[in-house]
């Protein structure tokens, strides 16, 4: 019983001092085929499996949309859990089991893909490429 208690004192005083690794990318000034933006970024966190991008519409792009859906905000941020897989981050299925779509992630690269599947058919599309991509390494 003596061992089991000193075992758990120990675990104890050695867990707040182990090395905790983060890893964030965030990449800015992304550009995009049919939108036009003020400020659209993507951050990483791979640490906490999170992706969140936010954007502000230049005020063509704002109206555009505007006109087919009043709810739309000239500036946004939404936030989507991600997996890495081969070497590329992904953003969670959004859609159904037979038609669906999910942005990806290049590590190292600036292009932004999005890959959509109809009924096991894939195909995958440069969505935009980022003009600034910085990694950040926190330990703690």
């Amino acid at each position: 019983m003596r061992k089991i208690s000193y075992l758990i004192f120990l675990f104890f005083i050695i867990l707040p001092f182990q090395n905790l690794k983060s890893e964030i990318i965030i990449m800015s000034a992304c550009d995009d085929k049919e939108d036009q933006f003020l400020k659209n970024e993507y951050i990483l966190n791979l640490n906490e499996l999170m992706m969140t991008r936010n954007y502000v519409y230049k005020e063509k792009t704002y109206q555009k949309y505007r006109i087919t859906d009043l709810s739309v905000k000239k500036s946004n941020s939404y936030v989507r859990n991600i997996y890495e897989e081969d070497g590329k981050i992904f953003t969670h299925k959004h859609g159904y089991p037979q038609f669906y779509t999910q942005i990806f992630f290049e590590k190292g690269k600036q292009e932004i893909f999005l890959k959509t599947v109809l009924n096991d058919e894939e195909g995958i599309s440069k969505i935009s490429t980022c003009k600034k991509v910085e990694k950040f390494k926190e330990e703690s």
